[in-house]
């Protein structure tokens, strides 16, 4: 049996997968998902995704879900019904937005696919239309094909995971609404990693804004100011200095894969314009913690939110910078801090000992002949409230790590083809179960 199947879906059909991926790529430069400048709208990527499927409606079941107000933003469900109620593969997360592009920066067209040797170049080919090309490939070929399958087949094309700043119209919601329950009768594979090796392991991540409130002055009197700039430096560096200490590397981050360990670090820095000669009374630094997914993340915050409690407390024992830059003024007047926390998006351990994990590590070995499973602190949406539900989540990708995100990315059309075969390998050794 599984030979068999193996042997119906065959091999990626390049001129067919050519062919759509250079139609995504196209659309990219409309899917650059940056709120508030760059609003995406992915029925552009979706059309012709559905273009491919639509005339096989009679052997697919294909579901489109909104949630965006100008009804741009749908997701796609496309599922191969399989013979036996419950029974399931399914494979998710690919998403039809980008991250944008600035095409002054890049040394090609970022939103035109051009092909180089075995170079598919073009935002979007690792960092995720390559995908969402690759699986409606997988998905036209089992409508063509018509194999009998225990397993039902399902695919997710989601929208808004590049920037989810925008509410109640991601994967999140599709979840809160019950799209997954028809996923728990077998693996759930998340399709947006990269290397083409089980990532077993992705970091959980919380943004977070630090406001301080100093005493805005002349720069010639700086003993009547409260700077807030050097408070948000000193006190963010002594706050880093507690995370690493609360959050060090634990032995399973080894045992994982794992090449760093929990990070806090800032991103970003504002503050109220003024003149030079004005000692500022406000600033922010934002930033992000990357939590290895062997921590709590309501700990993480609970720590943080002590780290700042803490500093206000004693405000006038921080490093300062020179003889007359202080925290606390005479008249009482104290610099002060607040934090802001972002949504928290828990990270994943996979579990390595389940059928999930076991026929994709069986699939990899077959296909690409060695299998080397590894770590990140990237993060992934919803994947931790999957697996404390009961999913048997893995994580895998064709793309490149190297190239995700960044300027002139591409990834190897040789990569996308032995992803078609894991997935057809991974299909045929659930059939046996």
């Amino acid at each position: 049996m599984s030979s068999s199947i193996q042997d119906i879906l065959g091999e990626l059909n390049r001129d067919s997968y050519i062919s759509l991926l250079s139609k995504l790529i196209g659309e990219s430069e409309f899917v650059q998902n940056n709120p508030p400048h760059l609003i995406p709208q992915e029925d552009k990527v979706g059309k012709h995704v559905l273009d491919v499927l639509n005339p096989h409606r009679n052997i697919l079941n294909i579901t489109r879900v909104s949630y965006d107000e100008k009804d741009q933003r749908g997701h796609l469900i496309i599922k191969y019904p399989g013979t036996i109620p419950g029974k399931v593969v399914s494979f998710v997360g690919s998403h039809m937005d980008v991250v944008p592009a600035d095409p002054n920066a890049w040394n090609f067209n970022p939103f035109s696919l051009s092909i180089d040797g075995d170079k598919l170049r073009g935002r979007g080919t690792t960092d995720c239309l390559g995908h969402v090309a690759l699986l409606t490939q997988l998905m036209l070929k089992l409508a063509q094909t018509k194999p009998i399958l225990k397993s039902s087949v399902v695919v997710m094309f989601i929208v808004s995971e590049e920037n989810n700043s925008i509410p109640n119209i991601g994967v999140e919601r599709l979840y809160a609404d019950g799209y997954f329950d028809i996923l728990q009768g077998g693996p759930l594979y998340w399709v947006d990693t990269a290397d083409s090796q089980p990532c077993i392991g992705t970091g959980g991540s919380l943004t977070w804004t630090i406001n301080t409130k100093g005493k805005l002055f002349h720069s010639g009197m700086p003993d009547k100011a409260i700077n807030a700039l050097e408070l948000a430096m000193d006190a963010l560096k002594d706050i880093q200095l507690k995370f690493y200490k609360d959050f060090p590397a634990v032995p399973k981050e080894a045992e994982y894969g794992f090449e760093i360990p929990s990070t806090m670090k800032p991103t970003q820095w504002s503050y109220p314009e003024g003149a030079i000669n004005q000692i500022p009374e406000k600033c922010t630094i934002a930033g992000d913690v990357r939590l290895t997914p062997f921590y709590d993340m309501d700990y993480l915050k609970k720590k943080l939110q002590e780290y700042i409690d803490y500093t206000n407390a004693h405000v006038e024992d921080l490093a300062s910078r020179g003889p007359v830059s202080k925290y606390t003024l005479p008249d009482g007047t104290r610099g002060e801090l607040a934090i802001i926390f972002g949504n928290p998006m828990p990270g994943i351990a996979c579990d390595i000992n389940s059928a999930g994990y076991k026929a994709l590590y069986n699939a990899t070995y077959e296909v690409i002949g060695e299998v080397k499973p590894y770590s990140l602190t990237g993060s992934l949406p919803l994947v931790h409230d999957l697996q404390n539900d009961g999913f048997d989540v893995q994580n895998i990708g064709y793309g490149l790590t190297e190239t995700y995100h960044a300027d002139n990315e591409y990834c190897y059309y040789s990569d996308m083809a032995k992803g078609y075969k894991v997935f057809a390998s991974i299909i045929s050794q659930l059939e046996e179960l």
